[in-house]
């Protein structure tokens, strides 16, 4: 997962393929994705806090309420719309006032990537070929005004982020893609009658019970369903992309006023919310407030000073404050620095030219100096050096394949000089890399790239764009990539759920191409890949599935659709007055939902 008043966001370029028949997922599937409890870190002792302690346990576990929990960011939500977001930070925060059909366990480690119930009764039932998923919803489950949730307002949530040409843009397409019978719905903002009218891919027999069918066998579905798009929302208060403004609570908290771009959202507690149907959400803080668009310097500040106790965008401190952090002894035990399953990369764009050559792609790889790419996110502290695509912790990941190698990681420059000489540009060529400007990590690596490939001729001009858009409208925009050629682009990926479909499909896959909101930057469209991720969801093996992810991640490398930079290593600071801090590995940051604080 990366990273509006309604308007036509356009469909994918090509027709959706229609994978051949599906094959049965049975028992193999239920214990793959069969829910844990969560932690319970209740009344148990202050724990001595000490470097990278978050990574595996919780620090300072507490069940103490009140007080203001303090957030800022440097840019802005994409949308703080559980149907209108895609980034990863998003999605956490947005549990505070947006529940989802299922969530993940509330625990440090690989534990928190398994799933339970949130607004789901028990986990999703599969008929035998996994075409078609029952859930049933709690009873008694009400909004802030006190009205009931409804299994409709579920469906009607996912259509309006889904389908139509005025569906969301931000988000993934999930939905679109799977669901049978839905291909010329045209969404709840096409008709003044019954928005739902025409969309039987989810049928609501009652109103506690949603019933989804696909087109094909589809054996992770149930991780589909952690998505925010299936927080509940009434239709009559929808307002489009402006919906924004003030999110109808179905969690422990709602919008104190409204949500004020680039300034600020506060929360407060939500009394229509029933903890007892929610084993998730410890509603510890009285108010949360978040402030938007202050300086990453300041925010990094702050955090020290005690005057903030998250960074919002959950990517760690920038430069600036990182070597600080790291070698003063008396803030070493507030800091944690976590691998996680974030790949730090550029895409290389294949359409637009010369890189439409695939030598001239290959030339961009075998140039790079990965070693001064990994200085740009802070050295061993801010990633491992990367050479394929898929984070190690995934199945199917394979740490040793290096399709570029070089002495020392700085590049081979004669194997560049060839690879120009192949695509008809010996002296090199211009381009453009974009980056987001709010992101100094972004803008560092754009730079070491940038003199990595002059190294070698190619002339590679920085855009800087801000964070809050770049995703949608200017990296995320097909047009605006060939309009202003840009041929790299810095980008950060997270999985949606913890499986090679989940991490890669979005940025490797060619129907996940889209004119705004577009994830594959590089729109690689390869019919190889293309057909191993139709069918590799069909398979039962879950080993099986890993071995078709190899292939893809190598494929894609062969491809030179992606420069891997690093697997990403935050720093992240935890001020000493906040309570049940801990990695979680399904959002790659702090679980935000467990934090209280000791201040008031």
């Amino acid at each position: 997962m990366t990273t509006h008043h309604p308007r036509p966001a356009e469909p994918h370029r090509r027709r959706r393929r229609r994978a051949s028949a599906p094959m049965a997922v049975t028992t193999a599937v239920a214990l793959l994705l069969a829910a844990c409890g969560g932690a319970d870190t209740g009344g148990g002792e202050m724990s001595d806090a000490e470097f990278n302690a978050g990574e595996t346990s919780i620090v300072n576990p507490s069940d103490a309420t009140g007080g203001t929990l303090r957030y800022a960011i440097s840019a802005d939500f994409d949308s703080p719309d559980p149907g209108n977001t895609y980034y990863a930070f998003s999605w956490n925060f947005s549990r505070y006032y947006a529940r989802t059909l299922l969530t993940y366990t509330e625990a440090p480690g690989e534990e928190g990537t398994e799933l339970q119930p949130d607004l789901a009764e028990a986990m999703p039932e599969a008929n035998e070929d996994a075409t078609e998923w029952t859930v049933r919803i709690k009873q008694g489950l009400r909004y802030q005004d006190g009205s009931e949730i409804t299994a409709r307002d579920i469906k009607y949530a996912i259509a309006r982020s889904n389908f139509g040409p005025q569906a969301l843009p931000n988000g993934p397409k999930y939905f679109q893609e799977l669901l049978a019978d839905s291909e010329d719905y045209e969404g709840p903002y096409a008709t003044d009658g019954d928005p739902l009218e025409g969309f039987d891919g989810i049928e609501t027999p009652d109103d506690h019970t949603l019933v989804f069918r696909l087109d094909t066998s589809f054996s992770e579905f149930p991780y589909v369903l952690i998505q925010p798009q299936t927080a509940p929302v009434p239709p009559d208060a929808d307002r489009g992309e402006q919906y924004q403004s003030h999110v109808i609570s179905s969690g422990p908290y709602k919008f104190d006023g409204d949500y004020r771009p680039g300034v600020s959202l506060d929360l407060i507690r939500n009394e229509e919310w029933d903890a007892a149907t929610d084993p998730t959400r410890r509603a510890l803080p009285d108010r949360i407030e978040v402030r938007i668009g202050v300086d990453q310097n300041e925010i990094d500040q702050r955090l020290v000073n005690g005057e903030l106790d998250v960074d919002l965008a959950g990517a760690g401190v920038g430069p600036a404050m990182k070597g600080t952090l790291i070698t003063d002894e008396n803030e070493r035990a507030n800091v944690d620095n976590p691998q996680t399953n974030t790949l730090r990369y550029v895409n290389v764009n294949t359409v637009v030219e010369p890189l439409n050559n695939l030598a001239c792609r290959q030339a961009v790889l075998y140039a790079a100096d990965r070693d001064s790419l990994q200085r740009a996110w802070g050295g061993d502290t801010g990633g491992d050096i990367a050479t394929q695509i898929m984070p190690a912790a995934l199945p199917g990941s394979d740490p040793e394949m290096d399709l570029y190698p070089s002495d020392d990681d700085k590049g081979d420059l004669e194997m560049a000089r060839e690879k120009l000489a192949e695509c008809g540009q010996p002296d090199g060529f211009s381009t453009a890399i974009g980056a987001r400007a709010d992101r100094p990590s972004d803008v560092s690596t754009a730079e070491a790239l940038q003199q990595s490939l002059a190294r070698v001729g190619i002339d590679a001009e920085i855009k800087q764009y801000p964070s809050d858009t770049y995703t949608n409208t200017q990296a995320g925009s097909p047009d605006f990539v060939h309009a202003n050629d840009l041929g790299l682009t810095v980008y950060g990926w997270a999985p949606d759920w913890a499986s090679g479909y989940g991490f890669m499909s979005k940025i490797l896959d060619g129907d996940a191409i889209r004119e705004a909101g577009n994830a594959n930057i590089s729109e690689l469209d390869d019919p190889q890949i293309n057909t191993w991720f139709d069918e590799v969801v069909t398979i039962e093996d879950p080993d099986e599935r890993a071995g078709i992810y190899t292939q893809i991640d190598r494929r894609a490398m062969e491809q030179a659709a992606i420069l891997p930079a690093v697997f990403e290593r935050t720093v992240l600071y935890r001020p000493p007055n906040l309570t049940n801090v801990y990695y979680h590995a399904g959002y790659s940051m702090y679980d935000y939902m467990s934090l209280g604080t000791t201040r008031e």
